[in-house]
């Protein structure tokens, strides 16, 4: 029987649709590879499939397509080497790389019928989400924890999109609660991870400028005092590797900062001071432990285990890199440095017994192996069949969307073992990413200037007024108050290809709704102006008025007066705003955002460190 037929029989029209599509899949991990098996074996003529990561040992119990042999091996790559296998009539493209990578550009992505978001961050899924609604691809969009999981479909215009609805907001904690003020497991934990760990053997704070960036007025003292132990633990740094190293490392962190802290009377008011621990104590209660211990993961260790699972964890770093210095000295190298990989022993070794030290000085629960590596590791709790389900469910809803069936299309929930549906919201009139217009623009890169912008796109094609602003993703580039940056290549302002311009209508009686621009950049042509308008012949751009909205009504206290509400937001700073704004900053009480003038330098973001309320799940940007 042709391999064929039942597709053929079950899908009826809509397989020749099908055979003829070429769709994008973001993400080869637990929902990806059960996704591209669906795809393969229903027969989607062509699919692209791209990751960024590399397969790791505890991938293997819920991403089937991979097996012990492919351990730091591409999960892209290794994906579709092995689903080929199931229908070798299907046309798949791999590639090891970042979906947000400049590469992959608008007419990159205008490419595909279809897009399948199968992510595990919110950045990447905002940018995938952001990118299809610029060319008008529809997208899939899917997500599992534990027994829960979600479906959307996400098309231009028809349905709400990944940003229509806020998403959960992460509780933040400042650097003097890491490194000062611990209350909980977690606070140590990443401690160990992000602080001491590079601080030793990876990139150190005076190379990151992380405390620089930290704006806490309040605590200037105490972060000047931070600064000065990074620079201590520099020092001690260039003796890794010596006999004494274990000792001077522990008597810093464990000690000598912990009796700073202890005496800082205000702090410890109203909790315990923390208490200091002896290296030398420690040693002679370790006499006749194995370090072996550390293969025990579910255990909780004592501190006398985690003083000796610490040493030994120092010290098999400390070996590692000497030996890859050894290395890059020979091949004229960059400094080598070790980085915390969850699934490498010697690095969550140190952050387990760092961590549990640094928990017993403050009086903290200690925690297992196990479940450090649970919370430093980023892990959110995978179930194999709910990403089964939901993948199954992905392809269902592509069906309908291949043939244009929007209205068919559902909202679908995995909710412990049951399935829900619901309608598809409608397109939030105040999203800032759909709801705005949307345009793209072609660039001569090398030539076209913020000038060529305001002048022959906003003004000439859209007949904006000279109320306008204009933003890029690094802040204000123009307003009226702001024309130094006309004569400025728009390269050198930070934009690119596949780059979005934001620009906002200030008029005070009927303003437009923002406008989107999107770039794509070209070479320069004969007679082709440095920007121009991307239209099909005949077709109009309008870019429609923001509705009125009705008065806001007043409420009253107490005593009958009248009051006014102010709601904490996070809109920009525009041309408006910044002048209603400007005697408030002068008082203090508020800040404007700052204008981005001359060419855009990445500052050096800091760490940051979050915990989701919903799941508990951690998140740790280490760049």
């Amino acid at each position: 029987m042709p391999r064929e037929k039942l597709a053929r029989q079950s899908l009826g029209s809509a397989h020749k649709l099908i055979k003829e599509s070429k769709v994008l899949l973001v993400g080869a991990g637990g929902i990806g590879c059960e996704l591209l098996k669906n795809l393969v074996l229903t027969g989607f003529g062509e699919i692209h499939i791209i990751d960024l990561d590399t397969i790791d040992l505890s991938n293997l119990n819920r991403q089937f397509l991979f097996r012990q042999e492919h351990i730091k091996k591409p999960k892209a790559v290794v994906a579709k080497e092995v689903a080929q296998k199931f229908n070798p009539n299907v046309k798949l493209v791999a590639q090891h790389a970042n979906i947000k990578d400049k590469q992959f550009n608008l007419e990159w992505f205008s490419s595909f019928n279809i897009v399948f978001n199968a992510l595990d961050n919110m950045d990447a899924r905002r940018h995938v989400n952001k990118m299809c609604l610029a060319v008008d691809v529809p997208l899939i969009e899917s997500g599992t924890t534990g027994f829960k999981g979600q479906v959307q479909v996400i098309k231009k215009g028809k349905t709400a999109c990944y940003d229509c609805s806020p998403k959960t907001t992460p509780i933040s904690y400042p650097v003097c609660t890491i490194r000062s003020t611990p209350s909980q497991p977690i606070h140590c934990i990443v401690w160990g991870k992000s602080y001491l760990l590079p601080e030793l053997f990876g990139v150190g704070e005076d190379e990151t400028t992380d405390l620089d960036n930290t704006e806490d007025s309040e605590n200037a003292a105490e972060i000047q005092k931070l600064k000065e132990e990074a620079q201590a633990l520099k020092k001690i740094r260039q003796s890794i590797g010596s006999e004494d190293f274990p000792r001077q490392i522990f008597d810093k962190v464990f000690n000598e900062d912990i009796e700073r802290l202890a005496k800082m009377e205000d702090m410890w008011k109203e909790k315990k001071p923390p208490t200091p621990l002896s290296y030398d104590i420690l040693e002679q209660q370790s006499t006749g432990i194995d370090p072996s211990i550390s293969n025990e993961s579910q255990k909780t260790w004592s501190v006398i285990e985690n003083f000796v699972v610490f040493k030994d964890s120092l010290s098999r770093l400390s070996t590692r890199l000497a030996q890859d210095q050894a290395v890059a000295d020979k091949t004229n190298q960059p400094r080598p440095i070790i980085t915390f990989d969850k699934d490498d022993d010697d690095t969550m070794d140190f952050v387990t017994a760092s961590g549990n030290l640094r928990a017993s000085i403050f009086g903290i629960e200690a925690k297992s192996k196990f479940d450090t590596k649970q919370m430093a590791g980023n892990i959110i709790p995978a179930i194999a069949t709910t990403n089964a389900m939901v993948a199954g469910l992905c392809v269902l809803q592509a069906f309908k969307v291949i043939k244009g069936e929007y209205a068919r299309t559902k909202w679908l929930w995995l909710w412990n073992g049951s399935l829900r549906t619901d309608l598809l919201e409608k397109p939030n009139p105040e999203c800032v990413v759909c709801s705005v217009a949307m345009a793209r623009i072609q660039v001569n890169l090398e030539n076209a200037t913020l000038g060529d912008l305001v002048q022959n796109i906003l003004k000439t094609s859209f007949s904006y007024s000279d109320e306008i602003t204009v933003m890029t993703e690094a802040g204000i580039i123009y307003d009226p108050d702001l024309e130094d940056n006309l004569e400025k290549k728009l390269k050198d302002l930070g934009i690119g290809d596949a780059s979005f311009i934001v620009v906002k209508d200030e008029e005070d009686d009927t303003p437009r709704v923002d406008l989107q621009l999107a770039v794509v950049a070209t070479k320069a042509e004969e007679g082709r102006p440095p920007v121009a308008l991307i239209q099909n012949e005949g077709e109009t751009f309008e870019i429609p008025r923001k509705p009125e909205k009705a008065p806001v009504a007043e409420a009253a206290d107490s005593d009958g007066d009248e009051v006014e509400i102010v709601v904490n937001g996070t809109a920009p700073v525009t041309a408006r705003r910044k002048r209603a704004l400007s005697d408030a900053a002068a008082n203090g009480t508020e800040t404007p955002a700052k204008k981005l003038q001359g060419a855009v330098a990445k500052d050096p973001s800091s760490k940051a460190v979050v915990v989701d309320d919903d799941d508990g799940t951690l998140l740790i940007a280490d760049d």
